[in-house]
């Protein structure tokens, strides 16, 4: 998986002793073995937090069909559930996570930035990855949600508002958006 995805393989032996020394009643290990051999073939580490199970890492040594799917959102469902917790955090990134039930959630950092010019560089950067940010989530959410519960319910849990305009009031403004039907507001 690594090859594959550009990564670094940074989960040393050291980590994983170092894990299961100090974590080792909060750690879950799914895996899938072949049939017939028995060979352990791919595995997705899970870290179980107070209310929440975290999908974290993933790999395995060949293709198979949906096992990702299966190893790290379907099985970690079911052992959320066994386990009494309320959610489960499948990671960062991945518009395919959305058609499997793991809606968009905004996540949040701190950094200190020391030069005052390059922190007032980013932050303007990053006020403008914002609001493409905050789109993109709406229109994902309310593209390729398979609830069929309204997606504006999620949304609205994280400060986005879907309003949707009458024809009437469209004119220039769909023009201007592409013929878009949804104004997103925050």
């Amino acid at each position: 998986t690594v090859d594959e995805k550009w990564g670094q393989a940074y989960l040393t032996r050291n980590f994983f002793e170092l894990l299961g020394e100090h974590m080792a009643d909060k750690v879950m290990l799914i895996v899938a073995e072949e049939e017939g051999s028995g060979q352990l073939v791919a595995g997705a580490l899970n870290l179980i937090g107070g209310d929440c199970l975290y999908g974290r890492n993933w790999g395995c040594i060949k293709k198979y069909d949906s096992l990702h799917f299966e190893l790290c959102y379907y099985q970690a469902i079911e052992a959320a559930i066994g386990l009494g917790l309320q959610r489960v955090e499948a990671g960062a990134q991945g518009e395919h996570k959305i058609s499997r039930g793991y809606l968009p959630t905004f996540t949040y950092s701190a950094h200190y930035i020391r030069d005052p010019n390059f922190r007032t560089a980013v932050e303007e950067a990053l006020q403008q990855e914002r609001e493409q940010v905050i789109y993109t989530t709406a229109m994902l959410t309310i593209q390729e949600s398979p609830f069929k519960a309204s997606p504006e319910t999620h949304l609205s849990a994280h400060g986005i508002e879907i309003r949707r305009r009458e024809e009437s009031e469209r004119g220039e403004e769909e023009a201007r958006r592409g013929g878009r039907e949804e104004d997103v507001q925050t």
